[in-house]
């Protein structure tokens, strides 16, 4: 459904009378299109802490992103550190002195901190986006790369954990369609970080904001990658792909190369065999709740040369107060959101019929996360959905196969185009981007997490909400 009041808004008079009376103008955020050259394209600011490691993997990153323009920020302590590891990575970077006249514009800034390991250290946080915070242009990005705070001693910790509040304070500030993320890197896991920085300093994150990941060790290469094709070779089957978000997920990864099942229930055939049909895919009827559907798409996905990657994006709401809910609607949205994954992932690493090394990814819920008034049972639903990300990541580490969540906000679809208008216009401004996602936004965050190169990339939970205000 469209968003009439963007589009007002957005128009010349609509700009003007807006102003006037102060009212948010939402931002036409900048999506990818294949025919973008690389993942980002103008100036890059990079800077550094003290002691900062990810630097050298910030910067042969970017050697994929031949329209981008690397700087260094003058007056910074670590200015020759940046100087002295880019001359490693066969990338040129010029050095930049800030100053409020000059008409310099950042399309992103990547601040390295995780030399940070005092309160006091935090000041380079200051220096470093102070000078430049204004400079941003329209869907910019910022990247702050940390190390996670449970890994650290006690006085690296405290500053560590003061990143969230950091980064998540300047999505709320910076506006214009801009993102803010932060990325926290175990240390020597350095070298896995080029899928997560390519992804949030691209325009395939234009609805992520305020968000924290987490990157471990792996033994995965990089060389050869190809950031416009990441799942060629792959074979991935998604669930609930009749339409909506589903149907996104399949068009998304059939572009990035994959071979995609697509399954959802009979009644939606027609939907599902033109999904199928447009992305050059294969159909699966079946109920993911009946007693069968588990073996049903293990046969399906050793008949397709095994899987690669499991998408459960399947889920239903039947929403009453906890007083007024019958026994039936609660057992129904459990069993279909997270019993019936809890089965078909049982067999499918049983019997094999998901490869080693592949991917799991769930569609939880912002409502998993703060809850929803009406939606105990979907609610209760989408949170264990995390709990099984978070509790089954360290046991499927010793196959290589990553577990991840993303958890969608407010989304154009046709289920949310059925909302009352003063409930849906709430929830399409109640984020940092005033607007509400679309489908692909929910798909581009799942295709990172499919990713190869996601290897060190497991247990997390994703927001695809624009940086709600609802939640964590």
């Amino acid at each position: 459904m469209s968003d009439v009041y963007q589009a007002i808004a957005n128009s010349n008079v609509g700009k003007k009378l807006f102003s006037a009376i102060n009212l948010p103008i939402p931002v036409l955020l900048e999506r990818y299109s294949p025919e973008q050259a690389s993942f980002v394209s103008g100036d890059v600011l990079v800077g550094a802490a003290k002691g900062g490691k990810a630097v050298a993997a910030v910067l042969e990153t970017l050697k994929g992103a031949p329209e981008a323009s690397i700087k260094t920020l003058a007056g910074m302590a670590t200015e020759a550190e940046v100087q002295k590891v880019s001359g490693g990575t066969g990338i040129n970077v010029d050095n930049y002195t800030a100053s409020r006249e000059d008409s310099q514009k950042f399309k992103a800034l990547v601040l390295d901190a995780t030399g940070i390991s005092s309160t006091a250290d935090l000041k380079a946080c200051y220096d470093f986006f102070h000078p430049v915070i204004r400079k941003l242009e329209k869907c910019a990005r910022i990247v702050v790369i940390g190390r996670p705070p449970e890994s650290c001693e006690i006085d690296q910790r405290i500053p560590q954990r003061g990143l969230e509040g950091l980064v998540k304070s300047l999505g709320k500030e910076i506006k214009k369609g801009a993102t803010a993320n932060l990325v926290y890197v175990e240390d020597g896991a350095e070298p896995q970080l080029m899928s997560s920085l390519q992804f949030f300093l691209s325009a395939k994150s234009a609805y992520v904001s305020g968000q924290v990941v987490r990157v471990g060790a792996s033994d995965y290469d990089a060389a050869g990658y190809d950031w416009h094709k990441p799942l060629a070779g792959k074979t991935a089957l998604v669930t609930g792909a009749a339409r909506g978000i589903g149907a996104a997920i399949a068009e998304v990864m059939a572009r990035d190369g994959a071979k995609v099942i697509v399954l959802d229930i009979p009644p939606m055939a027609d939907d599902l065999n033109a999904v199928a049909s447009r992305i050059g895919g294969v159909a699966l009827q079946a109920d993911i709740t009946a007693a069968d559907a588990p073996e049903i798409i293990s046969n399906a996905a050793k008949e397709n040369g095994g899987l690669d990657i499991i998408v459960h994006n399947a889920g239903v709401t039947r929403d009453k107060t906890m007083g007024g809910m019958s026994d039936k609607f609660w057992d129904m949205v459990i069993d279909i959101n997270i019993s019936s994954e809890e089965r078909i992932n049982a067999q499918l690493l049983k019997d094999g019929s998901l490869k080693d090394g592949g991917r799991i990814v769930c569609v939880s819920s912002i409502s998993g996360i703060a809850g929803n008034m009406g939606q105990t049972n979907y609610s209760t639903s989408k949170a264990s959905v995390i709990g099984m990300v978070q509790g089954m990541a360290p046991q499927l580490a010793e196959k290589n196969i990553t577990i991840n969540a993303v958890a969608p906000g407010f989304i154009e679809t046709q289920m949310t185009a059925a909302i009352p208008f003063a409930i849906r216009e709430a929830g399409r401004r109640m984020n940092s981007m005033n607007q509400g996602g679309q489908p692909v936004d929910v798909a581009e965050t799942i295709c990172y997490f499919s990713s190869p190169a996601s290897q060190g990339v497991s247990g997390n939970v994703v927001r695809v909400c624009g940086q709600s205000l609802l939640g964590a």
